[in-house]
């Protein structure tokens, strides 16, 4: 039984990671990450490696994304604003 919940949980892991390099939305694959983050998680305690489970936790599903966030926040705060194109006008 532990055999068929790994080999689903490294079946997850690889539609994961093809996810994360599929999105190209910067906002929208910091998102895929940190799922990729919790499928890694819970894959390392399926082969009952609990420390592993726990760091990746921490670093894959909340400090890394949250980094990448905020990056992207100084970002688009520093980039001026283009102005709307207007409609046309008849």
């Amino acid at each position: 039984m532990l055999v068929i919940i790994q080999a689903i949980l490294l079946i997850f892991v690889a539609l994961g990671g093809l996810l994360v390099v599929k999105v190209r939305d910067p906002l929208r694959q910091t998102i895929a990450l940190s799922f990729y983050g919790l499928l890694l998680a819970l894959l390392f305690f399926a082969f009952q490696a609990p420390d592993v489970a726990l760091s990746a936790i921490v670093v894959g599903s909340v400090a890394l994304p949250l980094m990448i966030l905020l990056a992207l926040g100084k970002v688009r705060e520093a980039r001026p604003r283009e102005p709307r194109p207007q409609e046309a006008q008849p």
